[in-house]
């Protein structure tokens, strides 16, 4: 008989929010997968857990993902545990659950800490209906053609960002969203806990002023304008359609790489037809 595959989310900061349920499991199971053993060690040293521990992260999720799955089939029990918050959300649990359920192998998920639904319940936003995108990516391109897809999005939208990479974040999105209302969250649960809500420009002054530390949860503002139909927007000439995301707040160059992308034609067509703009 196959073993369970437990999904136990760890605090994001103060210890005290772990469950006494998590800590029953983990004190159980015959073995526990975590993200980040050095860090892991820590907090199964403090609440006197004492089961064996191996890695599973990004960059071996592919093999030990397969050691873990084998380890079950063979009646093993496992808790996936990630540095802090829920496994699966923006980390590699995601991967060894879907394994698991391929595999007929129990999968039981255990409520508690995660940091996105603490951050958006203290926002003073929308909490009816909500989006989550993680991480946006590193690339700067990339990044700003991420932001470009949901600018019209009108849900509550939720990132994650690291601190060498917020500045630029939030200009990216004053740029493309506008300056909307956010809530910048930072070190949830810790110490130095910090939630300012501001509109996104002010944001960007504050960290303009002092060095930025910490992890860091953005709570954005939907939008609050006419979602524009793409329909729309097939009648239109290429001129026409710069003109339209001209007067959408789109500047000129983006808006001639967005006529561009969705005509499938190339930069130098397009642009002729705008020089007077």
């Amino acid at each position: 008989m196959s073993g369970k595959l437990y999904i136990c989310p760890t605090p994001i900061g103060n210890l005290e929010d772990i469950t006494y349920r998590t800590l029953r499991v983990l004190n159980e199971v015959d073995l526990i997968a975590a993200e980040d053993t050095r860090h892991s060690i820590r907090l199964l040293n403090h609440f006197d857990i004492s089961k064996p521990l191996t890695s599973y992260h990004d960059h071996n999720q592919n093999t030990k993902g397969d050691y873990l799955i084998n380890k079950l089939l063979d009646g093993e029990n496992i808790a996936v545990i990630s540095d802090a918050g829920m496994p699966g959300i923006s980390d590699p649990g995601e991967q060894i659950i879907r394994q698991a359920i391929e595999n007929n192998i129990e999968v039981e998920v255990l409520p508690g800490a995660t940091a996105f639904v603490t951050a958006l319940v203290g926002s003073g936003l929308n909490t009816y209906k909500f989006a989550f995108e993680g991480f946006l990516d590193r690339d700067k391109k990339t990044r700003r053609e991420q932001l470009e897809s949901i600018k019209e999005e009108k849900r509550t939208i939720i990132f994650y960002e690291s601190p060498h990479r917020l500045k630029d974040t939030l200009k990216d999105m004053l740029k493309i969203l506008g300056n909307r209302n956010i809530s910048v969250n930072r070190e949830l649960t810790k110490k130095y806990q910090e939630i300012i809500r501001e509109d996104i420009e002010s944001v960007i002054n504050i960290f303009n002023e002092r060095e930025v530390k910490g992890e860091f949860v953005l709570i954005v503002d939907g939008f609050k304008g006419e979602v524009t139909s793409k329909n729309n927007f097939d009648d239109l000439s290429e001129r026409d359609y710069v003109v339209k995301l001209l007067e959408d707040g789109v500047d000129k160059k983006e808006a001639i790489k967005i006529v561009c992308k969705d005509r499938k034609l190339k930069k130098d067509i397009v642009y002729k037809q705008v020089l007077d703009l």
